[in-house]
This record gives C-alpha cells, structure tokens and sequence, in this order.
C-alpha cells in the first residue's frame, strides 16, 4: 500500500473534484460535510473516503442538489443517490468522477465496475469519445500541476488500452469492405505516445478498412518497402512531441517514403494541431486534421 496516495491537501481536491478550495472550506464550516485532520502547521489534508465524498457532492451539486440538502444526508444516502441518478449526462459525468477515484487509488475493480456499467447503454465509441478523453485531458493537467504522479497516469491509460484492444480484435476478425486505402499506422522515432494511434486503429477498422498498425518509434527507412505494395497508402501517425522538426520531416518523408501520386501522409495529434493554428504549408499529399472525427468525415 505504499504506493498509493491515502493523503490530498484541499487543492488536490479542487483538482480533481471541480469544486473550488474557497468553496470546499465554506461547505467544511457551514454544513460540515468534510472533517480534515490537519498537519503541525495547520495544514488541511484528507483521505481517500474524503476524496470520495467530495466527488459525491460534487456529481450531486451538478445535478441540482443544494448543498444545505446534502449535508443532510448520510454517506450511504449520497452514495445511493449517485447510483440512482441515471440520465446519459449524469453518467458519463459520475464515470469521469469515479474513475479518477480508481486512478488515485489503482483500484482496478472499480476501473471495470464502471466501464460494465457504462456499457450497458453505451458503445465503445460513446465511452470512448464522452468519458475516455475527457478523463486523459483532465490526467494531463493533473500531472502538470503535480496532483497526480506518472504511476497514476501509466495505470489508466494501461487500462484503457486493454479496452482498445479488446474492441480492435473484435473488429480485426471481420473482412475488410473497402479496399480503396490501405492504412499504415506508425510513430516516429522517440514518439511514444499512443492511445491516439491505437484509437485511430479502431475508427478505420470500425470503417471497414484494412489496417497495418506498425506502433511506437518506427524508423522512417523501415517505411518506404510498404509504400509500394499497395495500390493506394495512407500512412497515419499521431504526433504529440515527436518530431521537434516537423516540417524538415515531413519533406523527408514526401521526398523517401511518400513519393507517389497513391501515398498519402495523415497526421493527428498535438503536433497536427499545431500545423493547423499556425497555418505551417504542408508538403503534397500530407494532411493535418483537427482530430479524429474530422478524419473520419474524409474516409
């Protein structure tokens, strides 16, 4: 157990609750609805049954509860009411909550207890799209600010993945029903983030094309043999930090790999989004979209 985090300071709980430190102290002195212990400098900390109250108030404030009638209410009678409260909204923001509670705590149970629940009214796509990336945007600017450790981040994004690849093999077992593309899927070299790439995988299989997904931190030289076995390629990647030169880059890749009127290059990512706000010129044939579904819309 000594790796996971049982002690959140009041900013912790603003992070990842929504709720302002400001407000949370009010509530703690008008409705007692949280006892911190405090340490010799009279700092306030919490536990994990504080961290979980507080998401509790937090999803129920959301959905119209006054705060004077919560605090009236047992722990078992919030808890209740959460799981009660069953409006498409409601879920997929009570799921976001929860499953920050299953990070802070590398609870996986309760990581899978949520995904089976969110399943039984909704796709994959939907969990993906409603819970999964607002959840990694939030775990990006809980890292930033400290809240969150990289051990938190690895552990749900690990389970996440499992998810993908459940439903990508699902996918990969049926035939292809397109076969005007060919889509190879890769990272550059050094570029090691691939939930994106590994969603990207999906929506073209879910598509009905055919898919090599080739993964991480792929030598540009490694590419140019598959560019000539299909009639018309497009590569994809989804670029967050990698490569730094993007624009030397991408005329390599034009210039090595990409070098036929039926090759393509589609780009992804934070990289891609770069390109696109500060109107970078692109190379013939390469392609940067805002985000996925705005890829999709080109298929």
């Amino acid at each position: 157990m000594g790796n996971i985090k049982q002690n959140f300071s009041i900013k912790d709980l603003e992070s990842l609750s929504g709720i302002k430190a400001h407000t949370i102290r009010m509530w703690e002195k008008r409705y007692k609805v949280l006892e911190p212990k405090r340490t010799e400098t009279n700092i306030r900390t919490y536990g994990v049954n504080g961290l979980q109250k507080i998401l509790n108030i937090a999803f129920l404030n959301e959905n119209g509860y006054k705060i004077s009638r919560i605090s009236k209410m047992s722990e078992d009678d919030i808890s209740s009411l959460v799981q009660r409260i069953t409006t498409s909204k409601s879920n997929t923001n009570r799921a976001v909550k929860s499953l920050k509670v299953a990070m802070m705590n590398f609870d996986q149970a309760l990581f899978l207890r949520t995904y089976d629940g969110l399943l039984e009214n909704n796709t994959f796509r939907e969990i993906f799209n409603d819970v999964f990336i607002p959840l990694l945007k939030e775990i990006g600017f809980l890292w930033q600010a400290g809240t969150i450790t990289p051990a938190h981040e690895q552990f749900i994004s690990t389970l996440i993945k499992q998810k993908l690849f459940i439903n990508i093999e699902k996918l990969q077992f049926e035939k292809p029903s397109k076969t005007d593309k060919v889509f190879i899927l890769f990272l550059p070299e050094e570029e090691i983030h691939d939930i994106g790439l590994f969603y990207t995988n999906y929506e073209l299989l879910l598509h009905g094309y055919k898919v090599i997904f080739l993964g991480q931190s792929l030598p540009m030289e490694d590419l140019t043999y598959l560019s000539k076995l299909f009639d018309h390629t497009v590569f994809v990647s989804y670029l967050t930090v990698k490569p730094e030169n993007i624009e030397g880059y991408l005329s390599r890749f034009t210039n090595n790999v990409c070098t036929g009127d039926k090759c393509e290059y589609w780009l992804l990512g934070r990289k891609a989004n770069e390109i696109i706000d500060e109107n970078i010129e692109l190379p013939e044939r390469v392609t940067a979209f805002k985000d996925i579904n705005e890829l999709t819309l080109r298929l």
